[in-house]
């Protein structure tokens, strides 16, 4: 499985913001105020990136529903959803970052001279395992600390 740097800035940064806001655009309800807004630069300065990567990145997120923008002074942006309905997972995909674990081009024949090698149901399933996993994570699980052994040591089949 090779996940880009892409992929996993996009994650950071959104856990970056889910931590500093605390909230989401759906709030402001009474006795539940608006979060701030977070800006670009300093989420930038938190992550050591740059603020024109951010930019990018940002609005794949933004496009893809998980993020809010506020213009202007005090402007930057702010979790779209509840930080408990954003998986990991949508975060990968906003920034179209493709989860592959094979050598093997979409739609092209095999990873090896047109032909599939013998690894490439191992390599496609781990991918899979990987994307499973990712689903089932949440900003707000990460924020928490809810990460550590939530792997499942896969089941083996009974020996015939």
């Amino acid at each position: 499985m090779r996940l880009s740097t892409r992929g996993r800035y996009a994650v950071m940064a959104m856990v970056e913001l889910a931590a500093r806001q605390g909230g989401y655009e759906g709030a402001g309800r009474p006795g539940n105020p608006a979060p701030r807004p977070v800006s670009l630069a300093d989420l930038a300065g938190a992550q050591l990136l740059s603020v024109a990567y951010l930019e990018q990145l940002f609005g794949h997120l933004r496009r893809a529903g998980l993020v809010a923008s506020a213009r202007g002074p005090g402007g930057g942006y702010r979790l779209a959803r509840p930080p408990e309905e954003i998986a990991v997972a949508a975060i990968v995909d906003a920034v179209d970052e493709p989860l592959r674990a094979t050598r093997c081009e979409e739609g092209s024949p095999g990873c090896l001279a047109g032909q599939r090698c013998l690894t490439h149901d191992l390599w496609q399933e781990l991918g899979e395992q990987i994307r499973l996993f990712l689903q089932h994570v949440t900003l707000a699980d990460v924020i928490a600390g809810r990460i550590a052994g939530r792997a499942n040591v896969p089941r083996m089949q009974a020996a015939e």
